[in-house]
């Protein structure tokens, strides 16, 4: 049975979410505070975690943080907090989707259902290359690890499955429209400025210089490109 960790302080959204969740087939785990959480997320192997944003002590987007600097599992933001602002800051610290308060519960599962189900097929995929070398630029699939001139690069699970599609069709120009369908899925909430930032925090990581990229190319009017 999948174990999906909930990192939420109000008890009756928690149980709320653990209910739906268990009737579907998943087993959940709660956590009430940030520092909780992180144990959890520690001591035990989950497939998804649900993230509040406003949690006490440590906040949402610093949790984040921290559970993506260990984990490559799929983190959505569970928030009251509608401004877009705060949706880019949460894709920016590593959260893979982000569902506003109220929700529907229904949705809520078919996202968690579609994000384990996406995670799963782009981490057992055996089509494409297992390690690919390109220039001063490594990536481990196997590991999902990262390295440039052989110094690991830490990426989100969408940063990392993002780079890996590019980069395993290389010379290819993708739309935004097609890569957020292709690493997010056509029923995901969000719009091609979800690529554009995780394009941007890729370039942060492993161009020399992320304005004039020498990796990913912007076909401007297109999409992109990865150069090999």
């Amino acid at each position: 049975m999948q174990r999906i960790l909930i990192i939420e302080d109000e008890k009756d959204i928690a149980e709320l979410e653990r209910d739906y969740l268990e009737i579907n087939g998943y087993q959940s785990d709660i956590a009430a505070t940030g520092e909780e959480g992180l144990k959890l997320a520690a001591a035990n192997a989950y497939s998804l975690i649900l993230l509040d944003l406003m949690l006490p002590g440590i906040n949402g987007f610093d949790l984040c943080e921290k559970l993506r600097a260990a984990l490559y599992v799929p983190i959505l933001m569970v928030t009251a907090r509608k401004e877009d602002i705060d949706k880019i800051r949460g894709f920016g610290r590593g959260a893979d989707d982000y569902i506003v308060k109220p929700f529907n519960p229904n949705e809520l599962v078919a996202r968690v259902k579609a994000h384990i189900s996406r995670y799963d097929r782009l981490t057992k995929q055996d089509k494409k290359p297992n390690e690919i070398h390109i220039k001063n630029l490594t990536v481990d699939h196997d590991s999902r690890r990262v390295f440039l001139d052989k110094e690991e690069k830490i990426f989100t699970a969408k940063a990392y499955d993002l780079l890996y599609f590019l980069a395993s069709n290389p010379n290819i120009v993708f739309s935004k429209e097609h890569l957020f369908e292709q690493i997010w899925g056509y029923d995901a909430i969000g719009d091609n400025t979800t690529v554009t930032v995780h394009i941007r925090k890729i370039r942060e990581k492993i161009e020399e210089n992320p304005s004039l990229p020498q990796f990913i190319e912007t076909i401007w009017g297109v999409g992109y490109r990865f150069r090999k």
